[in-house]
């Protein structure tokens, strides 16, 4: 029977409804979807999709890194946007977090994101050796 723990890092973003920030089983963890919210001060960074962006992917780092991964263990992100015109301020920030080869990605234009934000980041990771559930 697999067995699976939930994560909760003080340094991203808090989860804003029921879900936990990541989930950590079978050898992956799985996190939720990140939005550029400063852990410090609870709000979106100011700055456009670009900032937005590069605040999440720091968000998801802190994430796997209380889950023992990392952002060279990410195998998928899923991205979400409220503007594909925001497309390639995104993407720069995206290339420049996530090391080559990049995970496998796919992006979606929706029609509203929580708190007003412009781009969620969500991913799937290969746990660390440490991030074993007990």
């Amino acid at each position: 029977m697999s067995s699976r723990r939930a994560v909760r890092t003080e340094h991203a973003g808090g989860a804003i409804a029921a879900y936990s920030q990541a989930m950590v089983g079978d050898g992956l963890v799985f996190v939720a979807g990140c939005l550029g919210v400063d852990p410090s001060s609870g709000e979106l960074v100011e700055g456009g999709a670009g900032a937005q962006a590069k605040r999440a992917v720091a968000n998801i780092e802190a994430i796997l890194d209380a889950a023992g991964s990392s952002l060279d263990r990410v195998l998928k992100t899923t991205i979400f946007l409220v503007d594909m015109a925001d497309f390639a301020d995104v993407n720069e920030a995206y290339a420049a977090a996530f090391p080559e080869p990049y995970p496998a990605r796919s992006t979606f234009a929706v029609v509203a994101l929580p708190r007003g934000a412009r781009v969620e980041i969500e991913c799937v990771a290969l746990a660390g050796e440490d991030a074993v559930p007990s």
